[in-house]
């Protein structure tokens, strides 16, 4: 039976789930529940601290599990990120007072507040600058106001707390966030056929988010200049209509471009073009 680990609360924890269900996976019902058996799909969901995960999933103890890239590189655990779920994306840099810094290279002698020092540590070492790294737990943006530290490392998603706290980012971002899935580096090969079967699922689900299946009529003599717009992932399925000179196409398409599409479509003379969803889907 495969072990997951999966976030048991936080950003991650309601994707998660949500992903998870679309793959078709049970779900616990209860937030208070810490391990859930899904026996007909051979699973075993254990519902951890997001923060926790790569560590229970690097001593081998669970299988694969569900955190955020910033976690796994903050936790220093012996795993690696398997797959990429594109849901709790997120910005990590630098912020201070306006004109403490430029860049992280104006550091060096400084302290740094942040819930992420592994990732702050190894970050001002890749660049060769030599400041104090303080851990503080949850909110940070008051360090620099308290006197704990000039500048700060944290999340940004809007930038709004920061800046009502009076700071501005500076400098490249410190790395880009997002959930993924991860593994103990050099697992057991026996996990291999499970884990790719999981793979697949969540994978499938991601396909049935971006894409949209979109059918349409046109004729003939436009059939390549409307194959260019709809190419699918291989090649789009052109069959013969009953109305001589006509044919049905039939493709995936990206769902953020689907209106776009469609208007070319019309304007290239194709009629009755639908979209419909994907609920699952196996490449």
């Amino acid at each position: 039976m495969l072990r997951i680990a999966v976030p048991n609360k936080g950003s991650l924890s309601v994707p998660a789930a949500e992903m998870l269900h679309e793959a078709g996976y049970r779900q616990r019902k209860e937030s208070k529940e810490l391990v859930m058996v899904d026996a007909d799909n051979g699973v075993e969901f254990f519902y951890l601290r997001p923060r926790d995960i790569a560590i229970y999933v690097s001593n081998g103890r669970l299988d694969i599990g569900i955190t955020g890239r910033d976690l796994l590189l903050d936790s220093g655990a012996n795993a690696e990120e398997i797959l990429e779920l594109g849901f709790a994306r997120s910005t990590f840099r630098f912020a201070a007072k306006p004109g403490t810094a430029t860049g992280v290279q104006d550091l060096g002698g400084m302290t740094v507040a942040t819930s992420y020092e592994g990732v702050v540590e190894k970050y001002l070492a890749d660049h060769g600058v030599d400041a104090a790294v303080v851990h503080l737990d949850g909110a940070v943006e008051t360090a620099i106001q308290l006197g704990v530290a000039q500048v700060i490392a944290d999340v940004v998603e809007t930038g709004t707390s920061m800046r009502n706290a009076g700071l501005e980012t500076f400098g490249e971002p410190i790395m880009r966030s997002e959930a993924v899935v991860v593994r103990r580096v050099g697992a057991d090969g026996e996990v291999d056929v499970k884990v790719r079967q999981f793979l697949r699922r969540l994978q499938g689900v991601l396909v049935a988010r971006r894409y949209v299946m979109m059918d349409y009529d046109i004729r003939v003599e436009q059939v390549e200049r409307a194959v260019a717009l709809t190419p699918g992932l291989e090649s789009p399925t052109v069959s013969p209509l009953h109305h001589e000179g006509w044919v049905a196409v039939r493709a995936m398409v990206p769902t953020a471009e689907a209106q776009r599409i469609m208007d070319e479509l019309y304007d290239l003379g194709a009629r009755a073009i639908l979209t419909t969803g994907i609920h699952a889907a196996r490449l």
